[in-house]
């Protein structure tokens, strides 16, 4: 029994710490907007995109600037300005894919322009199907977006604002015809002991 004892305890005493340390994988809520930390995550992602999209398709300014159909829009990549690496291409992609759902602008792609060119270059090879160089129409409007953040600590305390600033340009006037923002404040609280 003494042995038994002996193997038993420490087993069980593993067993328990094993469990304790074992790593659990599940799917988590897309729409969630609990945050985790104070980075900048992807439910700030979802609803940057979405408060963006949804004023500037309410914007009253829209109805003037479609009198002749979808206006024809470039949607530049919104620059990080925070000390944080941040995939901005995302929050890109869900704004672009957003407006074209809308189906109130017309688009140009300037994240593709690379291919764009390569693909015209390869096209001169079939002279009677190429598309000639120049021949795409010009955006109207130019489509822009910062995404800054500023940080402060005081002791356990964490504090974290995202201000997200889209601007719409007329390019062919060169005016700022509408601009919003959005911000975020996360705060977090170290605990006294531990991290």
């Amino acid at each position: 029994m003494k042995n038994f004892c002996k193997w038993i305890l420490p087993a069980m005493i593993m067993a328990i710490l094993a469990a304790g340390c074992a790593t659990t994988v599940q799917y988590g809520d897309e729409t969630s907007s609990k945050p985790i930390s104070t980075d900048f995550g992807s439910s700030d992602l979802q609803q940057v995109a979405a408060k963006m999209v949804d004023s500037l398709l309410s914007d009253p300014l829209l109805d003037d600037i479609s009198v002749g159909g979808p206006p024809l829009l470039i949607v530049d990549k919104v620059k990080n300005k925070t000390m944080q690496h941040i995939d901005t291409e995302s929050i890109t992609d869900s704004i672009r894919t957003k407006l074209i759902r809308s189906r109130k602008f017309s688009f140009q792609d300037r994240t593709t322009e690379a291919a764009l060119q390569e693909e015209l270059a390869y096209q001169q090879v079939a002279a009677h199907d190429a598309i000639a160089s120049g021949q795409q129409d010009a955006p109207r409007y130019m489509l822009t977006a910062n995404l800054s953040e500023i940080q402060q600590e005081q002791g356990r305390l964490k504090d974290v604002y995202y201000k997200f600033t889209m601007n719409l340009r007329d390019l062919k006037s060169g005016r700022l015809i509408w601009a919003d923002e959005k911000e975020i404040r996360k705060q977090k609280t170290r605990s006294v002991f531990g991290g």
